[in-house]
């Protein structure tokens, strides 16, 4: 829910620096620099205290956990960097969401299992896809139609 709430204001704060920055006027711009911001957050989880709950939610059978847990950590901040190219957001938009699609089911794990991460549960299937289809939506909007 944290990285919903953090793309909602960040987006807000973008489009009001768009009052005095003709880039973020447009709000595709800002909409992909708020991605940013969301994608640096969720991948800052991916080490430090929280870097254990994630590593719960991996499915078994998919190797090593905390390999998974960097390579999607990593990928996380390429994304927030790769948005903020113009001639690369396209493909990394899509790129990311097909991230998204793929990572969902560790999503459903977590919440199945009642997972928490940093002491807080992680909400419960029906929100949690009605979530990853905002991110999903926000990442394609952000892009297109141009």
């Amino acid at each position: 829910m944290i990285p919903l709430i953090v793309l909602a204001v960040a987006f807000a704060a973008f489009r009001l620096a768009g009052l005095g920055a003709p880039y973020f006027a447009n709000w595709q711009h800002a909409l992909r620099a708020a991605l940013g911001v969301m994608f640096l957050l969720t991948a800052s989880a991916h080490w430090g205290r929280r870097r254990n709950d994630l590593m719960r939610m991996v499915l078994s059978g998919v190797g090593d956990a905390g390999m998974w847990v960097t390579l999607t950590g990593i990928a996380e901040i390429l994304i927030a960097a790769g948005l903020q190219v113009p001639r690369a957001a396209a493909v990394v938009a899509v790129l990311a969401a097909a991230m998204l699609v793929c990572l969902f089911p560790a999503n459903a794990k977590a919440a199945r299992e009642g997972l928490t991460i940093g002491g807080r549960p992680v909400p419960k299937l029906g929100p949690r896809l009605a979530i990853q289809v905002v991110f999903i939506g926000s990442l394609l909007a952000s892009v297109w139609p141009r």
